[in-house]
């Protein structure tokens, strides 16, 4: 039985960190290290993972000297890696016992680079919110059409960071984590170099409780669902983008040549579209290179949102009245 490096970050993680620790100690799946750094916690934290260090073998704590922020945190436990095969966990989570066991089985079964699941998305009480989260974000089309495709994780992440089991063969990819943009962070990036260069396969389970509570680094929140202007929607989408495919081209290394002019490319028709208020008639390739795969009804919002403008704010009014009717904003 192969061991496995679990890494974990934490941050002021009193409240949860006791729940998530011993359900990855009650794992089905043993032969593990937990590897945890704390990235200069003002809680009892620390105290807490000394604690459990001292009980249990298989756990080692790094405590850090200065706070990091939570992807230089993520970049030092990726150093520390020393087995082959290592998994990503946060500090707020509760993982069911089954986790590693059935993911390492898909691994090993489908002989995969990176296996990533499905999450149950619950609240501080561990109460179920949404059953899929892949669902809930409309991901799980995406995953099932480009699960075996760089474009799994090109436009948009569909790789949730404390699901994946990787094998470390492309750490020398992956390392140093890019810092160009918040919108690509480390499972953002992980996830990229293996679609990239290795096998990627989903395992449709949910093995974790995705705990929301109102504090987490990243979570199910739609921050568009927000706005009630096509103009704040735009300018969202359209800065994403740009810092995306900024993040691309400053990190051109990692790209095959096709790869390399395609991100130049869409850079420049996000800059381009940024001073285009009404309407845009310029590189409508880009788009459609980048959409193409898309619905054809995921493909026109957008289409319309990023060239036509003028006309979508007419439509946006209307669809935001509608939804406001209906209770749903």
């Amino acid at each position: 039985m192969e061991q496995i490096d679990i890494l974990m970050a934490t941050y002021n993680s009193e409240k949860y960190i006791r729940e998530q620790i011993e359900s990855i100690l009650n794992q089905t799946y043993s032969n593990f290290k937990l590897i945890i750094s704390d990235d200069c916690s003002n809680d009892s934290t620390r105290e807490i993972l000394k604690e459990y260090a001292k009980k249990d073998s298989r756990i080692n704590v790094f405590l850090q000297e200065k706070n990091l922020g939570y992807v230089s945190n993520f970049e030092f436990l990726l150093s520390k890696i020393q087995n082959k095969v290592y998994m990503l966990s946060d500090h707020d989570d509760v993982w069911l016992p089954e986790k590693v066991e059935h993911t390492y089985k898909k691994l090993c079964d489908t002989n995969s680079d990176l296996v990533f699941t499905d999450l149950e998305v619950v609240d501080e009480n561990l109460k179920t919110m949404y059953p899929s989260f892949n669902d809930y974000m409309k991901l799980s089309r995406k995953i099932k059409k480009f699960k075996k495709d760089y474009r799994l994780q090109y436009l948009y992440n569909c790789v949730t960071g404390c699901t994946l089991m990787a094998r470390n063969k492309f750490l020398d990819k992956i390392l140093p984590l890019p810092r160009d943009s918040k919108y690509v962070i480390h499972d953002t990036w992980i996830g990229l170099v293996h679609s990239l260069y290795g096998k990627v396969e989903y395992l449709n389970e949910k093995t974790i409780k995705y705990r929301q509570h109102g504090n987490n680094q990243v979570g199910t929140e739609k921050i568009s669902h927000k706005f009630t202007r096509l103009d704040d929607v735009r300018n969202l989408f359209i800065d994403v983008k740009l810092q995306l495919f900024q993040t691309y081209v400053n990190h051109e290394e990692i790209f095959p040549e096709n790869l390399k002019k395609q991100n130049q490319k869409a850079l420049n028709y996000f800059k381009d579209i940024q001073n285009k208020k009404q309407i845009n008639f310029k590189n409508w390739s880009a788009f459609h290179m980048l959409y193409k795969n898309e619905t054809i009804m995921y493909y026109l919002e957008n289409f319309i949102i990023m060239n036509l403008p003028i006309i979508g704010r007419i439509l946006f009014k209307i669809r935001h009245l509608i939804l406001k009717v209906l209770g749903k904003r």
